[in-house]
């Protein structure tokens, strides 16, 4: 997993844009094939995915990163459940490596769909992660719950990954 240097912190970017989506955006200082890469195989991504501040633990994840595919993911906090949680999904659309498209299921009919965009440039990659809830309601419920929180910290931990090698 090498990727290009770069010692300037790369802003991250996040918001709601409309009353059911939120938009996460970031540049990173690899190249698309090694961030799709770090998206879709289960060993690169439970080393970065979850914010270390937040306390949270990947137990296992399961990744077949194709259309009609799915993910699995068990995670822990010690503060919300004494036993890991599923998270998963399946995969709407991946076209390497520039696009993933997934849904959230553990949130049953509130759950989002997950689109995530790979754009390089001159060896770096711009990131657009959009979340569509199907409705406000979900969308405000998510908000207040902090599930729409921590990227800036999980897109560090990212570039982190990427630049040291992996």
């Amino acid at each position: 997993m090498a990727a290009n240097g770069g010692s300037e912190k790369n802003a991250t970017t996040m918001g709601r844009t409309s009353d059911r989506e939120t938009t996460v955006t970031r540049t990173i200082n690899a190249p698309a094939r090694i961030v799709f890469e770090a998206w879709t195989n289960p060993e690169h991504f439970k080393r970065w995915w979850t914010p270390k501040s937040y306390g949270m633990t990947i137990h296992s994840c399961e990744i077949d990163a194709r259309t009609g595919g799915g993910y699995r993911l068990m995670i822990s906090h010690p503060q919300y459940a004494p036993e890991p949680m599923p998270f998963f999904g399946r995969y709407l659309e991946v076209t390497p490596p520039s696009r993933l498209v997934w849904t959230n299921e553990e949130g049953g009919e509130a759950g989002p769909v997950t689109t995530v965009t790979f754009e390089e440039k001159d060896g770096r990659t711009l990131i657009v992660m959009r979340d569509i809830y199907p409705s406000k309601e979900a969308l405000d419920a998510a908000m207040e719950s902090g599930s729409t929180g921590g990227f800036e910290e999980t897109f560090d931990q990212l570039e982190a990954f990427l630049t040291s090698g992996g």
